[in-house]
């Protein structure tokens, strides 16, 4: 994605360089002057003169800086070159170095100055006579006098306040604070730019507008508008959140405070107020150095920003499965059968898969601190402990609507005086058109930016913290699509030696179909994995079959090397090839992307296909293919050899769950059944039309998956679909009118289905185009069925 470049910003930018250097010329054509005057008015030596000559250069130098940076903005140099980048902050450092020396100074001068007024009206009262007792004539006698007692008193008092306050919470808010990580520009490198965030174009198109205008959105304000205060990011775990924050960090010149959610759990109530109060105390201490802005990132926010009415209680009732995955739902590929045969993406297959690879929430402390809490804990008083959850949010949103308050020294400060100003009516208000009263202070020039990243729902969240003002603007993290792999894989493969083969388009589109459900993550590692096959081969290049070798060994783990039995393996493949013809003829939505019958951990073999179109929802001749997809094995076995193995188990598990979906959620009935073209007596046409019903049902019954003590049917809602009379005849209409379908559709095409599994011996596993072209080659045909020929009906 082409980067934003404000132009304006980076002329500005130019300028201000320009101006910095005429500052040095004039500092040094007017140095021979200093010099002159400390030789021969102050009376140093030669060398002193030199080096006073040098500082008062610098000095004058970082004044122009300090004073030239208060009348003219700071420019955005986001997009920028890197030259200038880094001149920015140099520019920067600069700045905020002589800003803190000439605040020193003015503040020292104003003490010695209140300091020599109150020394000078003292002497006029007593005479500057110095005998009386605690008297003073200088501005030494003053300080003298009162500065035994203050550095006396004053540590003893510190010191007895926060003593016993550290002995008790110390550890823990030593622990708590050390997740608090902040980075200033030009140290926050992860070695991850914003272009090489992949696969996320709406989302980086989206942040980069959004922190620009953060930035310099001076013309935004001045027309009205008002800049955001933070920004949420959605989405399933890995898909390129983190990854994102960091890239931000990385390419804006801006620092940056990074904080876990669960760095907020503390052990006792209210230390995790203190967190967060320090969180922004740090942000504001960086945005105060570094021109005003700084980001702070909260990664996993849903540790500390879920609804406070549902802590601890759970949020989002559920009336039912939404999906197929809800329920089928298997190993660590999710596959829809529990032998683990059949895998099918989609969107909601991604998501689901997405989030069971996510980290389960652990405790940012040593187990150590959990036992001493949890001990703690049984003995402190009821209600001593942090077990409720919802200070740290409370304190959150406090911060990030104060964010712009004015200090809080100079609110009381001016409000104080104008009291007593008001106070003695002798004042008026104004004169004229000119104020008697101190001004309200202005709003804190610092601005910090909330990044907050979640995997949960956006309902879970308390709708207090993803209100606009705070985090209202919310942005999709989309798991990756096949677009999207195809987009990682170019970045990565750019990373590595490889051979040209695989910079053709169509291998790359090849490559992002038979990825199903990867991660960036996933994708770097098998691009290194590859490498890793080449280099123990003797290549310095990887190969397609490098490729495909990594991702089944990232996959499944390494593939089991024992041999099949002969039969064994050949009625596997004709199991998996029944799969592959049946989705090929009936998906049109569903593209294959793998046919196998390698062994790896539980599966035997398996097919593996991908949805061409993320939809939000099919249609019934979309859920019947499935189902005829999905039985298309049983049918192949029974074809081809009167009977069925065990494998057809998770098959008709998975059919069972999907039929009953179809029929509880959906209102999805069998087929109706019209003999009109082949009968034309009404009586005898009802009579067979009802008997054909009949032998689909009875089918269907056979069929249907109704094993007790477990699966989806114990205490769910599928299990109250088919135990109904009338919706459970529905559900074994379904599932025999789609196993006449496959079984005849396999019958039609046994010479192809054979072709496709002598294929699939001999080179034990297919991925992407080959297993498109194998199809394809055995030229598959869908059938015309007679219901009426007792051929077209299964005997099971």
């Amino acid at each position: 994605m082409q980067r934003r470049v404000n132009e304006q910003a980076v002329s500005l930018a130019h300028e201000w360089r320009r101006l910095g250097r005429a500052a040095t010329v004039v500092a040094l054509l007017t140095s021979p002057v200093l010099f002159a005057l400390l030789r021969s008015t102050a009376g140093w030596s030669v060398l002193w003169s030199l080096v006073g000559t040098f500082f008062g250069v610098v000095i004058f130098r970082g004044l122009i800086d300090v004073l030239a940076h208060r009348l003219i903005p700071m420019p955005s140099i986001y997009g920028a070159e890197d030259e200038l980048r880094d001149h920015d902050v140099v520019s920067r450092r600069r700045l905020w170095y002589w800003r803190k020396k000439f605040r020193l100074v003015w503040r020292l001068f104003v003490i010695v100055a209140i300091t020599v007024v109150i020394a000078m009206i003292y002497n006029a009262f007593t005479g500057g006579d110095s005998s009386i007792a605690g008297g003073f004539n200088t501005v030494a006698d003053l300080i003298g006098s009162f500065a035994p007692l203050a550095f006396a008193y004053l540590p003893i008092i510190l010191i007895l306040f926060f003593a016993n306050f550290l002995i008790l919470f110390g550890p823990l808010l030593f622990l708590g604070i050390q997740q608090i990580k902040g980075y200033e520009p030009g140290d926050a490198d992860w070695g991850v730019k914003m272009a090489d965030v992949r696969g996320q174009a709406e989302a980086k198109e989206e942040i980069t507008r959004v922190v620009s205008l953060w930035q310099s959105g001076e013309d935004f304000e001045r027309a009205g508008g008002k800049r955001e205060r933070g920004v949420l990011f959605l989405g399933a775990p890995g898909t390129g959140k983190t990854m994102l924050s960091k890239g931000i960090a990385t390419s804006f010149n801006c620092p940056f405070v990074t904080i876990p959610g669960s760095g907020f759990a503390q052990t006792f109530i209210g230390m995790d107020a203190v967190l967060v109060r320090y969180l922004a105390r740090k942000a504001k201490k960086l945005a105060s150095k570094w021109g005003g802005q700084c980001i702070v990132f909260i990664d996993e926010i849903d540790a500390v920003g879920t609804r406070r009415q549902s802590l601890g209680t759970g949020f989002r009732p559920t009336w039912g499965p939404q999906s197929i995955h809800d329920v089928c739902f298997f190993g660590p590929n999710g596959a829809l059968t529990p032998d683990g045969d059949l895998v099918i993406e989609s969107a909601a297959w991604r998501e689901r898969l997405f989030a069971m690879r996510s980290d389960k929430p652990t405790s940012p402390y040593p187990p150590i601190v959990g036992q001493v809490g949890g001990v703690l804990e049984r003995f402190m008083m009821p209600g001593g402990m942090g077990m409720g959850g919802g200070l740290a949010l409370n304190q959150l949103l406090v911060v990030m609507d104060g964010i712009d308050d004015p200090p809080l020294t100079r609110r009381v400060m001016t409000n104080r005086v104008n009291t007593f100003l008001d106070a003695l009516y002798v004042i008026p208000a104004r004169i004229g058109s000119r104020s008697l009263r101190l001004r309200p202070p202005r709003p804190r020039k610092e601005e910090i930016y909330f990044i907050g990243a979640c995997n949960v729902p956006l309902e879970q969240l308390d709708p207090a913290l993803t209100r606009p003002g705070r985090m209202g603007r919310h942005i999709y993290f989309r798991t990756p699509t096949w677009e999207d792999r195809r987009d990682i894989f170019d970045l990565y493969l750019g990373k590595v030696d490889h051979e040209e083969d695989l910079d053709a388009p169509r291998r790359r589109d090849e490559l992002a179909r038979i990825t199903n459900g990867y991660s960036p993550a996933m994708i770097d590692q098998v691009c290194s994995l590859a490498l890793t096959y080449a280099h123990s081969d003797g290549r310095d290049r990887f190969a397609w079959g490098d490729l495909v070798e990594a991702m089944t060994t990232i996959e499944a783990g390494v593939a089991v090397g024992q041999p099949y039995v002969a039969h064994e393996e050949r009625s596997i493949a004709i199991h998996e090839a029944g799969h592959a013809v049946c989705s090929h003829l009936y998906n049109e939505n569903l593209l294959s992307t793998r046919l196998s019958i390698r062994k790896r951990g539980d599966s035997g073999g398996h097919h593996q296909a991908m949805r061409i179109e993320d939809r939000f929802v099919s249609w019934r001749s979309e859920e019947v293919a499935n189902l005829i997809h999905t039985l298309g094995a049983m049918a192949a076995e029974y074809v081809f050899y009167g009977q069925t193995t065990t494998g057809v188990g998770g098959d008709v598990h998975s059919v069972t769950v999907r039929a009953a979906q179809m029929v509880g959620f959906a209102a999805m009935a069998p087929m109706p059944i019209d003999l009109s073209d082949r009968i034309e007596d009404p009586e005898l046409r009802t009579v067979e039309e009802d008997r054909v019903r009949d032998r689909f049902r009875h089918l269907g019954e056979q069929i249907m998956h109704r094993s007790g003590g477990g699966g989806p049917f114990q205490t769910d809602v599928l299990g109250s679909i088919v135990s109904d009379s009338g919706k459970r005849a529905l559900v074994a209409g379904l599932l025999g009118q789609a196993f006449v379908v496959a079984y005849n559709t396999i019958r039609h095409n046994r010479a192809g289905t054979e072709q496709i599994a002598d294929v699939l011996v001999a080179r034990r596993e297919l991925h992407g185009d080959e297993v498109v072209e194998v199809l394809d080659a055995a030229r598959l045909e869908k059938p015309q069925i007679d219901m009426l020929d007792e051929a077209a009906w299964p005997v099971i």
